[in-house]
């Protein structure tokens, strides 16, 4: 009985909760008890420093000393495979041979082949998926990494609970996608479907090339 109560209070005040708050606070705190308990005050630390304007991953860049690069996403089979198909395609105009690029996930089956969509939205820009194979993020590949790109707080969060020396060459993707583009991740399209699939590889495609534009320079 005092069970049956207490878990009616519960949800009583969590609906209650949702009611009064705004939506994105609601949203926020889903997100903050998504991450595993050793991840929860890393993902704070690092919204909060961006919230109050100590640290802003929109203007935090690759050193220009960089050469090898590496892109990691939730399963390498969708955003980070493009990445690496669109930097190698991008680095080919580049007349340096020490540049590379490759790409993991952080929770990759290793083989899986890349999502359908992310096949049919990469061929609209020349870009061929179709022999892709997922690889799963090791502590080698970490290493030898000169900057390391993320897509998403959860993508950085999770690399950073793993591995927290590479902070200090750990960017956010989206910071080359232009001053229109005023979100901090790039988001998974996974989760939705064919469009929004298209529609960020478009965002990708975008931030290779100011990328690999700023290592030109």
């Amino acid at each position: 009985m005092k069970r049956t109560l207490r878990e009616r209070l519960t949800r009583s005040v969590r609906g209650a909760a949702k009611r009064l708050l705004p939506e994105a606070v609601v949203q926020e705190a889903r997100q903050f008890r998504a991450y595993e308990p050793k991840e929860r005050p890393i993902y704070l630390k690092l919204r909060i420093s961006t919230e109050l304007g100590l640290k802003n991953p929109k203007i935090s860049r690759a050193p220009k000393t960089a050469r090898k690069f590496l892109f990691v996403c939730f399963g390498n089979i969708m955003r980070s495979p493009m990445c690496e198909a669109l930097m190698n395609r991008e680095l080919i105009r580049v007349d340096n041979a020490q540049f590379t690029a490759t790409s993991a996930g952080l929770n990759a089956i290793p083989g899986r082949p890349a999502h359908s969509w992310a096949i049919a939205a990469a061929r609209e820009l020349d870009i061929p998926l179709e022999h892709h194979r997922a690889q799963l993020l090791t502590r080698e590949m970490v290493d030898q990494a000169d900057a390391i790109f993320a897509m998403d707080y959860q993508n950085q969060v999770q690399l950073l609970s793993r591995w927290p020396s590479a902070g200090k060459k750990l960017f956010m993707l989206a910071a080359y996608a232009g001053p229109e583009y005023e979100s901090v991740e790039i988001a998974d399209p996974y989760y939705q479907d064919q469009q929004h699939t298209r529609l960020c590889f478009q965002i990708l495609n975008t931030c290779i090339h100011n990328l690999a534009c700023s290592l030109a320079r």
